[in-house]
């Protein structure tokens, strides 16, 4: 029986240790002008002008990850009010007062384990556990989301699990979940941290926009 949920971005779950997750959230800033949509639980980036953006590329690489969009928090230009939504649809898709910030909310704890979906078949549990410690890249959708949802689209790349340690996400464990638990179907869900995460502690980088200069 096919899975019943194959893509949603990576949502958190717990930290690392099973330390006390508070669910908590840091506040950035996105431009008001950025036409890019950013979707919840969708990966965002630092950027030299003191903004986030979506991944840097579509597969989440590129670019350190500074954690996963939460929300978003903005003034319309015609009502005065304030509006909240669980993603930024673009610039060219809201009223935006550009007299306010537009304030974006991100799960951005280095220590951040999150759930997401394999986009292809693991075969049996067997074969998806030797995944475990591998690491892998999103699939060709780290940027896309729904408009209806307001959620990513995006999920691990089953084909792009190695020992490289350039790639975006670090695979720690199978989710036991009765409703997403056919191995031979996209969707089975994974426990991944951010490999190359612009708050680590040990993260060097050339620059906000940069890899990493050395491995993690």
């Amino acid at each position: 029986m096919a899975n019943q949920e194959t893509a949603y971005g990576l949502r958190p779950i717990g930290l690392v240790g099973s330390a006390v997750n508070s669910t908590g959230v840091t506040e950035y800033e996105i431009a008001n002008n950025n036409t890019n949509a950013l979707y919840q639980y969708g990966i965002v980036v630092p950027t030299a002008a003191g903004v986030i953006d979506q991944a840097g590329a579509t597969d989440g690489g590129t670019t350190p990850a500074l954690g996963v969009l939460m929300g978003v928090e903005y003034v319309d230009s015609s009502s005065k009010k304030t509006v909240f939504k669980n993603y930024w649809p673009g610039s060219n898709n809201v009223s935006v007062d550009t007299n306010f910030k537009v304030r974006a909310f991100v799960a951005d704890n280095p220590n951040q384990l999150f759930q997401v979906a394999s986009d292809a078949s693991l075969t049996d549990r067997a074969t998806a556990l030797t995944a475990v410690f591998a690491n892998a890249s999103l699939g060709t959708s780290a940027r896309g989301g729904s408009t209806d949802t307001g959620n990513s689209s995006a999920a691990l790349g089953v084909s792009t699990i190695a020992t490289t340690a350039t790639l975006s996400l670090r695979i720690m464990g199978i989710m036991d979940d009765a409703a997403n638990s056919d191995f031979s179907a996209a969707g089975i869900p994974l426990i991944v941290r951010l490999n190359a995460h612009h708050n680590a502690t040990n993260a060097r980088f050339d620059s906000q926009t940069n890899a990493p200069t050395t491995g993690i």
